[in-house]
């Protein structure tokens, strides 16, 4: 069964089908050599019967002569060796007929039989009638015999010729029978070519096309059994799954692109009113503050709070649109998380929540720029932080995922929402209350990754929580990396 089962998928691939085609073109060239070889032994085997034809028709000829020297002449010398060479000859014509019976038989259908038994029986009629010569006892049946039997024989061999002429035309038929045969095979060869190959191929450049214009749809392969068209075809749902994944995250980027740009512009234009009014505010505090009553202190520090907030998101307005290259280098990955959770280390403690940290041995280093890949790592663990009820748990793994280090935050928070999933990275989409968040950390944070080369995948399940992935590339050196000071700007 596994000897068949392997047969069936050799014979499946073009390896297999090209191999089988060969072998059938070898099976038809060696049948037509054979069935040629077959025509021209036959066609030389019935010539050497037609001589053998002859032979008798010559040999009886021959005894005939002599049977008329017999008759014609006295003397005893003569007689004696016309009778010795007229039997030598009688003999010869005997066994040429007897090497004859066979194909007298088998050429003369039903009647062989017939006309062998009359030629032999005029055989024997006439030798004992040339025998009887011997003693002098000529006979006038001797020449009826001898003329019948030379009529028999005459027919025999013309028949017998006739028989290879008609051979010999057939066979002339043949070089026209090989042609068609030729034809017809290079047919078969041209369809086999088309149906298995050809077809295939163009199929494959029609889902392409089909792919370079956007549609990722999958290909049913069930329909084609050849093995490696069957799996190109398996490699192009492969990869139009790829590019329908990675078609999303460009127009995500894009997206976040375009946004970006718009709001570079409005932050900066937002930035100078809001420095006039947190100097204006500090100015009247500082000037009239002694007239002020509590209602108008209130006001003023509402002001400066208002103003300072919305800073803050001009400040990651500016953030998320910076389009300019920072300064990179190899990062430590311990390094980053350390100094990322440092920074938050208030934080996470008024919270009441527990990290654990789980960093592999021997990371290799990342490229990155320190304070931007800090921020990222600030604004996951600061979403994990708000989503995390007192008392629960935020585990972070570092781990080598080659050509990635991969960076893991999992909160065990009450999760997202399977319909939001697909626009946590927007700007300005947020799941927390009004005031309570800009929607632009996360937003930030994967403009930062995609500026590193790098991606960022969340996990989430409503009721038990989120995790975040990110990956960042590592090093050119590649060196494991013992500590890195964060770098300046």
């Amino acid at each position: 069964m596994k000897v068949t089962a392997r047969l069936k998928i050799f014979l499946n691939s073009i390896k297999g089908k090209i191999i089988a085609l060969f072998l059938v073109a070898f099976v038809v060239a060696s049948g037509l050599t054979i069935l040629n070889v077959w025509t021209l032994s036959t066609v030389r085997h019935q010539l050497n019967l037609s001589e053998r034809y002859d032979d008798l028709l010559n040999c009886i000829l021959e005894v005939r002569r002599y049977e008329k020297n017999l008759l014609i002449y006295s003397d005893a010398e003569s007689r004696k060796e016309s009778l010795s060479e007229g039997i030598r000859y009688l003999n010869q014509a005997g066994e040429a007929l007897a090497s004859l019976s066979p194909d007298i038989v088998e050429n003369n259908s039903a009647g062989g039989a017939r006309t062998l038994k009359a030629l032999q029986t005029a055989f024997d009629s006439y030798q004992q009638d040339f025998t009887a010569l011997e003693n002098e006892q000529a006979t006038e049946s001797i020449r009826t015999s001898g003329k019948r039997l030379v009529d028999m024989a005459a027919e025999l061999t013309t028949a017998k010729r006739a028989s290879i002429q008609r051979t010999i035309s057939k066979v002339s038929f043949l070089p026209f029978a090989y042609l068609g045969i030729f034809l017809a095979f290079m047919v078969f060869l041209i369809n086999f070519i088309t149906q298995s190959l050809l077809s295939p191929l163009s199929m494959i450049g029609k889902i392409t096309d089909r792919v370079a214009k956007g549609d990722f749809s999958p290909v049913d392969v069930r329909e084609h059994h050849i093995e490696e068209v069957t799996g190109l075809l398996d490699a192009l749902n492969r990869m139009s799954l790829e590019l329908a994944a990675h078609q999303e995250d460009l127009l995500q980027a894009r997206k976040i692109a375009a946004i970006g740009t718009l709001t570079a512009g409005i932050a900066h234009e937002i930035n100078n009113p809001l420095n006039n009014i947190v100097l204006s505010a500090d100015t009247l505090r500082e000037t009239h503050g002694d007239l002020l009553d509590e209602d108008g202190k209130e006001t003023v520090d509402d002001i400066l709070a208002q103003a300072e907030r919305a800073r803050d998101i001009v400040r990651d307005l500016l953030d998320f649109s910076r389009t300019e290259r920072a300064s990179f280098g190899p990062l430590s990955p311990e390094m980053i998380v350390q100094s990322s959770l440092a920074l938050l280390k208030n934080h996470i403690m008024v919270a009441g929540l527990t990290i654990n940290l789980d960093i592999a041995p021997n990371l290799p280093q990342v490229d990155g720029n320190m304070r931007r890949v800090q921020q990222v790592f600030i604004n996951l663990v600061q979403n994990s932080i708000h989503a995390t009820p007192p008392g629960g748990t935020i585990a972070i793994s570092v781990s080598d995922a080659d050509p990635f280090v991969r960076f893991t935050v999992r909160d065990s928070g009450k999760g997202i929402d399977a319909s939001a999933l697909p626009h946590i990275f927007e700007p300005f989409f947020t799941t927390k209350e009004v005031g309570k968040g800009t929607g632009l950390g996360l937003a930030v944070t994967y403009s930062i990754v995609k500026r590193h080369n790098g991606r960022i995948e969340v996990e989430s399940t409503p009721g038990v929580g989120t995790t975040f992935h990110v990956f960042l590339p590592k090093a050119s050196s590649g060196i494991a990396a013992v500590g890195n000071e964060p770098k300046a700007e």
